[in-house]
């Protein structure tokens, strides 16, 4: 299947976050976000109940996103159309640009989507992994045939896989 990739540039732009309520740490390099948050990077934007940032010594953020569920959505590089994600908890990690989906987790582009309890989205490699952790070990994904999909992007590349253990 061809390959979905995130808009490479946002990873460049700076980050803005909205809220009710901010709480910050500047000894521990933490801030914490509640009450209908929004995280803006370039084309990203996440929405969630409350979303805790750290960063690290080299400048890079790493985001815990809690929700129900709380959403991520991102352009296409070099696409038009976005992809969106769904679940209970959404980590976004600004060094490796991946995007963890925990709890009943879900991710769109155009008419594809996969489901699972856990994905991962890597915007560098350009892949998803699907992962169940359910005794079945079953993730779910509609995948149009070609002639049905968006004349303006391509599929999802996903790399479906099952697990036993639950994510962290």
């Amino acid at each position: 299947m061809p390959i979905s990739q995130a808009e490479l540039a946002d990873r460049d732009k700076p980050m803005h976050l909205e809220a009710n309520q901010l709480s910050i740490d500047d000894a521990k390099q933490i801030s914490v976000f509640e009450g209908k948050v929004q995280l803006t990077q370039g084309t990203m934007i996440i929405n969630a109940d409350k979303i805790v940032v750290i960063e690290d010594k080299e400048g890079f953020k790493h985001g815990t996103a809690t929700g129900q569920p709380a959403s991520f959505r991102q352009k296409r590089d070099n696409f038009d159309g976005y992809v969106e994600g769904y679940g209970k908890r959404i980590e976004y990690d600004s060094k490796t640009a991946i995007i963890n989906f925990f709890g009943q987790a879900r991710v769109k582009q155009d008419q594809d989507e996969v489901r699972g309890e856990h994905i991962t989205y890597n915007a560098k490699a350009e892949i998803f992994q699907v992962n169940s952790t359910s005794k079945k070990g079953r993730v779910r994904a509609i995948i149009q045939p070609k002639n049905k999909r968006s004349s303006v992007g391509e599929s999802l590349s996903i790399k479906p896989t099952t697990t036993l253990t639950k994510p962290n």
